[in-house]
């Protein structure tokens, strides 16, 4: 696997991001842009997009915060450059259009055939691309957060859409599952949603398997299989 930092521009940048891909494969190949959770780009993403680039993908670590700006789980302020964007949604669709763009350039990355992943904040930035409509051709949402933008919503959803949800998340209760479904049959999107028993938030995230909090913790059943279930989206999306 080759791991290379990539600097980029966009609204409020520079931006840096880490791309990964396998130096075996000689062909343009898709490509994968990952969405970290609200800490920022950090190793465990970057072990997410070396995943990926295992099966047969280029992918990378976006950053929608600004070079330097990552947050740790013990800051009490740990939130604050997710809250910045969540203000202002447009400026978090400008900057994932640059990450896009950014991994768009790269010599390895097949033209027009690039889906998108994301984490909890993550998640919610993929629902915000195929919301803008950003070209992308499907997304993957795990433990997303569903609030809509306040943004212009009147054309059709293009990218196909897989919800990875932990039924027991105290961020997106049923109802607001329910209201991100029909958000999403209002739009003419093509999606689908698979919910987990037993998982609430972070369901994927492994620094959480000792978490006092069991709404936001780590659930390997449900890691697993919505990892398969990615895998499986992304192949039908591709083929």
């Amino acid at each position: 696997m080759v791991r290379q930092t990539l600097v980029y521009a966009g609204p409020g940048g520079p931006f840096e991001g880490v791309a990964v891909w396998d130096d075996g494969v000689a062909h343009p190949r898709p490509a994968v842009l990952v969405l970290p959770n609200v800490f920022g780009a950090k190793d465990a993403d970057v072990e997410k997009a070396e995943d990926l680039a295992r099966l047969g993908y280029v992918a990378l670590v976006a950053d929608v915060y600004g070079q330097g700006k990552r947050t740790l789980a013990g800051d009490p302020d740990y939130a604050r450059y997710m809250e910045e964007l969540n203000a202002d949604r447009g400026l978090l669709r400008e900057r994932l259009a640059a990450s896009l763009q950014a991994l768009a350039g790269l010599a390895m990355v097949e033209t027009g055939r690039i889906a998108a992943v994301g984490f909890c904040f993550g998640g919610k930035c993929v629902l915000d691309m195929a919301r803008g409509g950003l070209p992308i051709l499907g997304g993957v949402s795990f433990h997303g957060v569903y609030d809509r933008p306040d943004l212009p919503a009147d054309a059709p959803i293009t990218a196909r859409l897989l919800v990875c949800h932990g039924w027991d998340d105290p961020l997106c209760p049923p109802e607001a599952t329910a209201a991100l479904a029909q958000e999403l049959t209002e739009r003419g999107a093509d999606w689908q949603l698979h919910a987990y028993g037993h998982a609430g938030h972070a369901f994927t995230d492994r620094s959480r398997v000792q978490s006092l909090n069991p709404a936001i913790a780590y659930e390997p059943k449900a890691d697993r299989r919505s990892w398969q279930a990615m895998t499986a989206f992304l192949a039908e999306l591709f083929a």
